[in-house]
């Protein structure tokens, strides 16, 4: 059953990402701000948020633990499918990325900045970037969210049901959205902790879901390594993947000069397409252990 509801899920959450309907960061944010406002003014006091986050997966794994024993399982299959659609989601990206493609064929450079700034990490939000900078930075940030909301959410919900789905979540909302910086930082490195094993997983689904061979070459070298963050990860396996230069705009723009105003677009398109194929990847994988029993 986890399979049905996740598939029912993804592609209810798909069509509400198109027409940027049921935003859930936008709950996680008003929470977050409420929660930080209400806490002691301590420098690094991350305990609330914490301690909200924890109550109600401890909630979740009680009705989880109570409609198994009392053999209605089937009672909070809604109440999956509802929290499913308000952890996944990307709503407005589509927007955003598409004015961005075209500002970038135009060649208006500072209009695809203008459309995009928001999205990026606050230290790199500077005019001053350049294209390539500026739309590696943006790839990056896009993949990193994608992976947050989507793979994380449903690696997790496979694993160890809604409770650790939310509990994922959660932490990313928490390590985005709360007032105090320094209590954010504590929260990345649960975040990182979360999705270290799920990142090294996509990683791979990159690896069959695009250029194998070129992923066996560099895109692997950090599946090993327990220090390296996610995004390092992410960015070195959707790289090491993908053909023609996608995450690569200097290298593009030295072999295919004629093609620059192109490549905005196209790399974006790589990039979604690698994240599709690597999600029936996932999906794929997650039948198999249907069939087998193991789910």
């Amino acid at each position: 059953m986890p399979l049905v509801i996740f598939l029912l899920a993804y592609l209810i959450r798909r069509r509400l990402d198109i027409t940027g309907r049921l935003d859930g960061e936008q709950g996680f944010s008003q929470l977050c701000h409420r929660l930080g406002g209400q806490a002691h003014p301590a420098a690094g006091n991350y305990l609330p948020g914490l301690l909200a986050v924890a109550l109600v997966t401890l909630l979740l794994f009680y009705l989880d633990w109570m409609a198994t024993w009392q053999g209605w399982p089937a009672v909070l299959y809604p109440l999956e499918l509802g929290l499913l659609l308000v952890l996944m989601g990307l709503p407005g990206w589509k927007g955003r990325l598409e004015v961005y493609s075209d500002a970038w064929q135009r060649g208006d450079m500072q209009a695809a900045w203008h459309h995009v700034r928001d999205c990026l990490p606050a230290s790199e939000r500077g005019q001053a970037s350049s294209p390539d900078q500026m739309h590696r930075s943006l790839c990056h940030r896009f993949m990193m969210t994608v992976f947050e909301r989507y793979f994380l959410v449903a690696f997790w919900f496979v694993l160890g049901g809604i409770p650790l789905a939310f509990l994922a979540r959660a932490l990313v909302a928490l390590r985005d959205h709360w007032p105090d910086a320094e209590a954010r930082s504590r929260f990345s490195l649960l975040v990182e902790v979360m999705a270290w094993l799920p990142v090294r997983l996509l990683s791979l689904s990159f690896g069959v879901a695009g250029d194998l061979s070129g992923w066996l070459r560099s895109g692997r070298q950090y599946l090993g390594r327990p220090a390296v963050s996610a995004s390092a990860v992410l960015a070195a396996g959707a790289s090491s993947a993908l053909t023609g230069f996608a995450l690569d705009p200097q290298r593009f723009s030295e072999l295919h000069p004629d093609e620059w105003l192109q490549f905005g677009g196209r790399s974006l398109k790589a990039i979604r397409d690698l994240l599709n194929r690597s999600m029936l990847v996932w999906v794929c994988l997650l039948a198999l252990l249907v069939i087998i029993g193991v789910v």
